[in-house]
């Protein structure tokens, strides 16, 4: 007897009602950039992080769980440290902030991500380039960092 094995769906496309295909290209595992980009702009607390981060890296929510990890494990390789501060409004909170080695990972990602957007920018081209059988939308420019 022949078992037909069963394929595992994507995440980035699926079928719609109309037999078209939506396709979402989207940077996975981007959580780390996101929290440094935040903290570039100076010293925040958790909860602020975790209102902001989802517009940074294109989310529409981030698990609030995922971010405090990520947070002690930037912590914990030295890229930030924190500090419970109670001189903010309401209870004490814990007050994350850049330091010198985040910044240098930062402009790492940084460097690293452009070079991945013209890596894109060169496949689309390409792509484009297929023939008049590849079906496109009008242009526009690919940027994975979302900004």
């Amino acid at each position: 007897m022949h078992h037909r094995r069963r394929r595992q769906r994507t995440r980035n496309r699926r079928r719609l009602d109309d037999g078209s295909w939506e396709v979402r290209a989207r940077v996975e595992r981007f959580g780390e950039p996101g929290l440094l980009v935040l903290l570039a702009h100076g010293p925040t607390h958790g909860y602020e992080l975790l209102e902001r981060l989802p517009e940074v890296v294109g989310q529409e929510r981030v698990d609030v769980g995922n971010v405090y990890r990520e947070l002690r494990a930037l912590e914990d390789d030295g890229l930030v440290v924190s500090e419970w501060r109670g001189d903010l409004p309401g209870p004490a909170k814990r007050t994350y902030t850049l330091t010198a080695a985040g910044e240098s990972v930062l402009t790492s990602w940084i460097d690293s991500l452009e070079a991945l957007r013209e890596e894109l920018n060169e496949f689309v081209e390409r792509a484009r380039k297929g023939g008049d059988h590849v079906q496109t939308t009008p242009s526009t420019p690919v940027d994975p960092a979302g900004a």
